[in-house]
């Protein structure tokens, strides 16, 4: 320990300091208890390279805490797809990636695919190459997840008709709402409180999307109108992700289905059971058959 300087009875006057490696006295006053004067304890060289040390450490770990959140975060998103999903359509179901930043709230999913019903020629109804989603992080935590938007661009949609009647789509609107109950079922993805995951979507988005109309024996691809759907779940303060994705389904399936009516319109009724049933009749009931679906 060093004096410098000095004043009567030892005490720090006079602007006398009394330091040493933990804390440095500094006063103007007569008194080193602080009583009078305005002295004040200040931290020394020491102390404060280690203090700097361990803020410095906690910082890096904290960015640290971030960047690994998001690698985790991925496959998380991952595994809850690829295990919900296939409840939800009763077919195969991969997401190939999911990159999440936990800090912007943004996300994409790469390699979203969703197989055939059981008994259909091609293994595949519809793939989505890239989804981009965006989401307000501090909803994260919240009892319901805020869901800014997504956007789908460039899906890949297979409508197979049979000579026989029916499609592949028809069969997974069916297994969807058998899976579902109509949307009513209760889900199976809770939160920590036990209480079931809740999601409001502001806006979903798709557009450039195609569908490969396959039937008698020949395949028609073509372009399907641009979807949006806004303020999913948002009045009810929160849907389960079931519903949110049974929703945006029917939504995307019955526009496939009106678009393959008027394919068929276009053609002659072409792909057709044996060319049977009138062109127009076969719209109408198409059509009215979505409607029903979509509770119009």
């Amino acid at each position: 320990m060093q004096d410098v300087g000095g004043g009567p009875g030892g005490g720090p006057a006079g602007g006398r300091q009394r330091k040493d490696n933990v804390t440095h006295w500094v006063t103007s006053g007569v008194r080193a208890d602080g009583i009078a004067g305005t002295g004040f304890w200040v931290l020394g060289a020491s102390t404060m390279k280690k203090l700097l040390k361990i803020f410095a450490v906690l910082l890096v770990l904290g960015v640290l805490a971030v960047v690994v959140a998001g690698f985790f975060l991925g496959p998380i998103v991952k595994k809850a797809v690829n295990t919900v999903g296939p409840k939800i359509t009763g077919t195969r179901v991969e997401l190939e990636s999911a990159k999440i930043s936990p800090l912007s709230g943004g996300g994409t999913l790469a390699g979203l695919f969703v197989g055939n019903p059981q008994g259909w020629t091609g293994d595949k109804a519809f793939y989505l190459g890239e989804v981009r989603a965006s989401v307000q992080p501090a909803s994260l935590i919240s009892d319901c997840v805020m869901v800014n938007e997504v956007f789908i661009d460039g899906p890949e949609f297979v409508y197979e008709r049979r000579l026989l009647g029916g499609s592949n789509i028809d069969a997974l609107i069916k297994q969807i709402e058998t899976n579902t109950g109509g949307g009513t079922r209760q889900p199976t993805t809770e939160g920590e409180s036990g209480e079931p995951m809740k999601f409001a979507v502001k806006s979903f988005r798709l557009q450039n999307a195609k569908v490969s109309l396959m039937g008698a024996g020949q395949t028609i691809t073509v372009p399907l109108p641009p979807l949006t759907i806004t303020d999913l779940g948002v009045a009810q303060g929160g849907i389960t992700a079931d519903q949110v994705a049974t929703a945006v389904l029917k939504q995307v399936l019955a526009q496939i289905g009106v678009v393959a009516a008027d394919v068929l319109v276009k053609s002659g009724g072409a792909f057709l059971e044996g060319g049977g049933k009138g062109a127009e009749g076969a719209k109408d009931a198409a059509k009215g058959a979505f409607n029903k679906l979509l509770g119009k």
